[in-house]
């Protein structure tokens, strides 16, 4: 890692320190040996006093400034002793093996253990010094306290000195005041074991017997010591775990991974403290470090991946240190990375593993973790899981309230807080777009294929839409069968045009079970700021430009303010039709459908119309949609019927019956008793099957699902006649007729007004004739309107056609009139229907 070589770097300066600290003990020693008479000497008692600072010298105090250590030991007690009783350049000596030895135990870095060394060396030479001139120690009065309780604190001092400089060169200023600020401790803590050692000294030079019960005294007070030491151990854990629950409980989503990885480190004081989560679902993998001594989190392990993936895999504690052993592998490989201890504990939701949360290197050089803090730390890694786990379902909840279950796309909520943030920023130059798209039948598929295949069709859409819409588009899922794509846009020209293009990139086949269905949309498009200043506004714009589209050319739409009242008017109609159908305040017109070739009426189309007392006439797509969404379409389709069948058993122009046509919405199809219903009336007006035409749209009769077919064929069976209305509009072939029970193709009126101007509409006109006649189908044009139309109709064979050319729609008494004003009587026989004359 970067930062673990620059620190490298760093430590080795610590040679700037240490090797003023050699020549100055050098010089001392120098001067000693040349001052005092005897600086050598005692050789016995300097073993057995080295010995004993070498078995004191574990710390019992540790002060950890960033990752050094302030190490506060007893060495200062026999070094009382060997102060008085040893000449100084042999205290020196023995006072430097054992810091050696010392640092040998702890197996220091090289700069740390020669930093160490020559601290020790420069301390004990510059108290030597200070003690030759002094007065002569002679017995064990307040002179001899004053004179060894000053050379002591000379040694603390110039070892704190040098610990503090060691922290300015290496870490900078902020680090040596952080190290200065121990002093107080530090100087009471040498104070302490100074008195202790001068309490021995007067007991040694009273009898040396006394050592006996000194030794018995230092066992039970170490005895002591361990016990309170494990108690404050405890006590502290204790609390830091309690601190560590609270702050993760109070801590804010976004932050629980540093709250939780600084805590972790703190509380096991170690150097780095790393979580680790693998990808999982619609989460990335997660792999965060807080280190000792850098701000924020780092994107970094020291351990390697090896450590984490074998937690994971085998479900337990990995440990590898000194003191925690560990499979030798795993601490060579720690060895590889300059990882001094580690403990990895995996994550638990349940039984499975989440992840893992690690622990490496216990700070200061002469730390290490202990078997005793592997249950501490997997009691922490339990409270870590519980609320990492906590977290995920929080942003689980959160990411299902503003996402649509079924396809993953954002919900209504998360589009309309989207369309809110985007209005409110303005862009010169740009419109913010709305681009509903309104999925065509569903609900016959639904109906006929059950909800799965629905479901299905959703999910196709979904995925086709987020891979045609730009990059910089939002694609969401408002609800039922709409989709919406947001987006910046130059001008709502361009958002048409990209509304066109996403539409026919979406129309395609989908198959399901070996059935091939049609997907087909209807857009709506809606600007900010031109069709609305907010969110809501804009959506329920859009969504009446959606509805308006499915029923213009090219079904895509741009919102316009005459839409919004055609919307709030149908509101108000519901109500009224209601009130029609209930009054008969509805009536039927008809309008005359003719052979071409003589003009012989054949039948008429009968057409509701409404006259509303305060809106006027009301157009047929208006009412006819206002029953189909309030459920009054069967009763205005069985309002029709009755009139219809009335009128042709009234006729009364000689022995010609009337046949009567009647359109049918494609949700009449799905009702099962429908042909029932008609069976009865043909039976009320005592009219003959063969009389009746249903007409259904080719969007309704050729639908993609055998659905509609049942009912057809119970209709074909009553003998009533069936006919395909609006042929051409839809993306069926004659082909597709071939199955089914209908006697009649009407082609639609766009292709038969262009006939004569348009060589392609003239040529559709023509198939459609000539394949209809193959099938044996009868063909109807509507929407002849011009007496070129009518030639170019009858040069190509179509049999029957209606349109203003002939009559416009009228009520019944103007039919009558109509009639017989038109009507040539010399062409008047029994055996043949009435001529028409030639409409000027």
């Amino acid at each position: 890692m970067a930062g673990r070589d620059q620190r490298r770097r760093s430590t080795e300066r610590a040679w700037l320190i240490t090797a003023p600290l050699t020549l100055l003990a050098v010089v001392f020693s120098t001067a000693i040996a040349v001052i005092s008479d005897q600086p050598v000497g005692e050789w016995g008692l300097a073993l057995v006093l080295f010995v004993a600072m070498t078995a004191v010298s574990v710390p019992v105090l540790n002060f950890i400034v960033r990752r050094q250590s302030v190490a506060v030991t007893l060495t200062e007690v026999p070094l009382v002793v060997a102060l008085f009783f040893l000449p100084p350049l042999t205290v020196v000596v023995i006072y430097t093996l054992s810091s050696l030895a010392r640092c040998a135990w702890h197996r220091f870095a090289p700069a740390k253990f020669w930093f160490n060394v020559a601290k020790a060396a420069a301390a004990t030479s510059l108290a030597g010094l200070l003690l030759l001139a002094l007065p002569p120690l002679q017995g064990v009065g307040p002179g001899t306290w004053g004179s060894l309780f000053l050379a002591v604190n000379t040694i603390t001092l110039v070892s704190l000195v040098s610990v503090v400089g060691v922290h300015v060169l290496l870490q900078g200023w902020q680090a040596g005041r952080e190290a200065l600020r121990t002093t107080p401790s530090v100087f009471l803590t040498t104070s302490i074991n100074a008195s202790v050692g001068l309490l021995l000294l007067i007991a040694l030079e009273r009898t040396w017997w006394s050592a006996l019960l000194l030794a018995a005294l230092f066992a039970a007070l170490a005895q002591v010591y361990r016990s309170y030491s494990q108690f404050f151990q405890q006590h502290r854990t204790l609390t830091g775990m309690y601190d560590l629950s609270r702050t993760i409980t109070t801590s804010a989503d976004g932050a629980l991974g540093d709250v939780l990885l600084g805590r972790v480190r703190a509380l096991m004081q170690a150097e780095y403290a790393t979580l680790w989560l693998p990808a999982q679902g619609r989460h990335p993998e997660v792999l965060l470090t807080a280190r000792v001594d850098a701000p924020g989190l780092l994107d970094v392990a020291p351990t390697p991946a090896a450590f984490r993936e074998q937690a994971r895999e085998l479900g337990r504690t990995l440990s590898t240190g000194r003191l925690l052993g560990g499979d030798s592998a795993l601490r060579g490989v720690a060895n590889v990375n300059q990882v001094k201890d580690a403990i990895v504990v995996p994550l638990r939701s349940g039984q499975a593993v989440i992840g893992t949360l690690e622990v490496v290197n216990r700070l200061s050089d002469v730390g290490h973790f202990t078997p005793t803090d592997v249950p501490v730390f997997e009691t922490v890694a339990a409270h870590a899981a519980v609320a990492l786990e906590n977290s995920r379902l929080v942003d689980r909840l959160r990411h299902d309230a503003n996402h649509d279950a079924l396809t993953k796309l954002p919900n209504r909520r998360r589009v309309t807080a989207a369309v809110a943030e985007a209005v409110t920023i303005a862009a010169p130059g740009e419109v913010v777009a709305l681009l509903l798209f309104d999925v065509d039948r569903l609900r016959q598929v639904n109906e006929s294929l059950g909800h799965a295949a629905g479901d299905k069709v959703l999910v196709e859409v979904a995925e086709r839409l987020r891979a045609c819409a730009p990059s910089a588009a939002l694609v969401g899922r408002p609800g039922g069968d709409e989709f919406l794509v947001t987006l910046r846009l130059e001008s709502a020209e361009a958002a048409l045009e990209l509304a066109g293009q996403l539409r026919e990139q979406i129309r395609d086949e989908m198959v399901f079970d070996g059935l091939t269905l049609d997907v087909d949309t209807a857009v709506g498009v809606a600007v900010h700021p031109d069709h609305g200043s907010d969110a809501v506004a804009l959506l329920q714009r859009v969504d009446l430009a959606a509805t308006a589209a499915k029923s213009v050319p090219g079904s895509v739409q741009l919102y316009s303010p005459a839409l919004e009242s055609r919307s709030l008017r149908r509101l108000g109609l519901a109500g009224d039709l209601r009130r029609a159908l209930n009054d008969g305040a509805l009536q039927v017109y008809f309008q005359p459908k003719v052979t071409l070739r003589d003009r012989r009426l054949v039948g008429v189309e009968c057409l509701a119309r409404w006259e509303h007392p305060a809106h006027g006439t009301v157009a047929p797509d208006d009412f006819v949609a206002v029953a189909e969404h309030t459920g009054q379409l069967g009763r205005l389709t069985e309002f029709v019927l009755r009139e219809s069948l009335r009128r042709s058993r009234d006729w009364g122009h000689g022995e010609q019956p009337l046949a009567v046509s009647v359109n049918l919405a494609a949700r009449t199809l799905t009702d099962q008793h429908f042909p029932a219903i008609v069976r009865d009336l043909l039976e009320e007006y005592d009219v003959p099957p063969q009389r009746l035409t249903l007409e259904i749209t080719e969007a309704g009769v050729l639908d993609g699902t055998e659905r509609p077919i049942p009912t057809l064929r119970r209709l074909r069976d009553l003998g009533v006649r069936l006919s395909v209305d609006d042929f051409g509009t839809g993306n069926s072939s004659l082909a597709q007729l071939r199955r089914l029970p209908v006697h009649e193709v009407k082609v639609d009126r766009s292709f038969v007004q262009g006939m004569a101007t348009d060589p392609g509409d003239l040529a559709i006109v023509n198939a459609v004739v000539t394949l209809s006649q193959q099938f044996g189908l009868a063909v109807v044009a509507e929407g002849v309107e011009s007496e070129l139309t009518l030639e170019l109709l009858q040069d190509i064979g179509c049999e029957i056609g209606q349109g203003f050319l002939f009559s416009r729609p009228l009520p019944y008494e103007r039919l009558e009139a109509w009639f017989g004003a038109q009507v040539d009587p010399e062409t008047i026989s029994a055996s043949e229907l009435p001529r028409l004359r030639v409409v000027p």
